[in-house]
């Protein structure tokens, strides 16, 4: 079977059904690329989206190699998700009334207060596109990242779209099947993605000069396993100022240390952000002092911060918890 997929490494399942769909001509309305972020699943998705858009046979043959799909302009205009065929759709922030995506939001300097989500207006926006024929290729493609965090209206509005989809093909990208509604992961066709292993993740990071992340046991404990998730780990990790990241590298010693950390925290952070924090300071203090006190303290900090508790207050209660008790 010739490999139609390049730059894809330990996901030789997802990889396999892929192509078979491909070369058997058996594509099915809808897929659902299932796995952690960063290991694939978008990468896969331009992949795949290129091959079904890029000739106007109704599949391209099986000879022909991948390689050739990534020289032509259907691929680069499916990078820049300015293809006429394609609808990508990425979760998104509310600002000044109309919806932003994470990189937008970033341009713009927004303050995000809460996660980005697919919004109603885009699965409707998705319903639109796919009431009319496609203009350059056999058939019309949208791609759905964060397809996890849909809300249930929004869910239920994509669901009557996979019900008929017509001539085109959905892509969901989510990690788990719980995440989405039963009767959606039921329309879909599941392709698996993997957490790639120690020696691959080198393999991957090394060549592109990331070896300080694999040096950071930190950082590579927020992977799990995943490079994209990675780089967003040390991306982060290098956006946070190097003063706060000093300060927080060990549990405050002291009530007064904990409310000035607390009052750093929410000061310069905004929620993304701080939400991230929980993330990396419970890996950093649990590999420092083995104590599930710190992961339960954090844990409930998740919680709170997610349920929108007002943020100086979370972290107050998180850090005098874990200071000594006298």
């Amino acid at each position: 079977m010739v490999s139609r997929f390049n730059g894809l490494l330990g996901q030789d399942t997802a990889l396999s059904l892929l192509t078979q769909a491909i070369d058997q001509q058996k594509l099915a309305p809808a897929y659902l690329f299932l796995g952690p972020t960063g290991v694939g699943r978008a990468t896969a998705a331009q992949q795949f989206t290129a091959q079904l858009l890029s000739s106007t046979k109704p599949i391209p043959t099986p000879t022909e190699a991948f390689t050739s799909i990534t020289k032509t302009s259907v691929y680069r205009r499916i990078q820049q998700r300015n293809h006429p065929d394609l609808l990508w759709v990425e979760p998104t922030y509310l600002h000044q009334g109309r919806p932003v995506t994470v990189s937008e939001a970033a341009e713009l300097g927004v303050r995000r207060k809460s996660p980005p989500q697919i919004r109603l207006e885009q699965v409707r926006e998705i319903t639109r596109f796919l009431t009319r024929p496609p203009l350059e290729s056999p058939r019309s493609m949208v791609v759905v990242e964060g397809a996890e965090t849909m809300a249930e209206a929004a869910a239920n509005g994509l669901l009557k779209t996979l019900e008929e989809p017509g001539n085109a093909t959905v892509i969901l990208l989510a990690p788990n099947p719980s995440a989405l509604l039963p009767t959606l992961v039921s329309r879909c066709q599941c392709i698996p993605f993997r957490r790639l292993s120690t020696a691959l993740m080198a393999d991957i990071l090394k060549p592109h000069g990331h070896q300080d992340i694999l040096d950071n046991p930190v950082l590579m404990a927020l992977a799990q396993g995943s490079p994209g998730q990675a780089l967003s780990a040390w991306q982060q990790w290098n956006s946070l100022p190097p003063e706060l990241l000093s300060t927080v590298s060990s549990p405050p010693t002291n009530l007064k240390t904990a409310l000035t950390l607390a009052q750093q925290v929410t000061k310069i952070l905004d929620m993304e952000a701080q939400l991230w924090l929980v993330d990396y300071l419970q890996q950093l203090y649990w590999q420092q002092q083995l104590d599930a006190r710190f992961l339960q303290a954090l844990e409930q900090a998740r919680f709170a911060l997610r349920r929108f508790v007002q943020p100086r207050l979370v972290w107050e209660v998180t850090f005098m918890a874990m200071a000594p008790r006298l």
